[in-house]
């Protein structure tokens, strides 16, 4: 197990990885039971968590964390998976390039929140979504948009369906009840965020079609949309249950995920010495 400063910020940045997730949740329940809230996705947990005591703290602490993770996801694009061959750890290397825009996303997010600037990213969404649509090739690059995040949904749901994520995992280390856990976690928490943007997805590309861009605000139209439905406050608290549940998986990350990054620090050393 890696204990390279970089490792170990990329296991704290699971930890507040998890802490947005579990505020996300928080968030969906409050849509679900009609109580209104600022933006209902990971901006608007890291938005709630900043007005909380020692909230902008937390917040670049969140962002150092997750700017670990996407420096670590970067050197696996680039050097990781050697214990992948072939066709195997090329697919394993695209994944990481994905990853490190997801969290590099979000640690770019969690500077805007503590800068307290610029509207919300439903609100960009929406208004990117507008103007590409006064278009017929904008419309049918939202239409795009919105099929890749579909696919990425269904992706998170099979990558959860099959247990994808287990072999990233130093299940060795773990006992028969702690594997049981995580397996459970894992499966629940990829399918709950899969569904999540799957509808989200095919809510972008409904946009496109009908040239309604109040559907393209990402996951905070995705919920507003499932509350309205039949049942769809039942739909939200469950949704809101898988969430909380990847939240808890992250968490268990932090110690049990496997966090190959190069010491930089010792390399550096080494280079100076010599």
């Amino acid at each position: 197990m890696s204990r390279s400063p970089l490792a170990v910020l990329t296991r704290a940045g699971f930890i507040g990885y998890g802490l947005v997730h579990l505020l996300f949740a928080w968030l969906i329940l409050q849509i679900a039971f009609g109580k209104p809230t600022e933006e209902g996705d990971q901006s608007g947990a890291l938005r709630t968590l900043a007005e909380q005591p020692l909230g902008e703290f937390l917040v670049i602490a969140v962002g150092i964390g997750l700017l670990a993770m996407t420096l670590w996801q970067v050197y696996e694009a680039v050097a990781g998976h050697r214990a992948d061959r072939g066709a195997e750890r090329a697919a394993e290397r695209v994944a990481s390039a994905g990853r490190a825009a997801v969290y590099l996303y979000f640690a770019w997010t969690a500077l805007k929140v503590y800068q307290a600037a610029g509207s919300s990213s439903a609100d960009k969404q929406q208004k990117l979504s507008s103007d590409l649509m006064h278009s017929a090739g904008g419309r049918w690059l939202v239409a795009l948009a919105g099929l890749a995040l579909a696919a990425l949904g269904a992706g998170l749901v099979w990558y959860g369906f099959v247990k994808r994520f287990e072999k990233h995992l130093l299940t060795g280390a773990m006992g028969r009840t702690a594997r049981t856990v995580t397996r459970r976690l894992g499966v629940v928490g990829y399918v709950a965020k899969g569904v999540a943007y799957g509808i989200a997805g095919i809510l972008f590309a409904s946009a496109a079609i009908t040239y309604d861009p109040e559907k393209a605000r990402g996951l905070d139209a995705t919920l507003q949309a499932l509350r309205d439905q039949a049942y769809g406050s039942v739909l939200l608290v469950l949704m809101a249950l898988g969430i909380a549940a990847y939240a808890a998986f992250c968490v268990i990350q932090a110690k049990y995920r496997k966090v190959d990054a190069p010491d930089v620090t010792s390399a550096v050393r080494s280079k100076v010495a010599a």
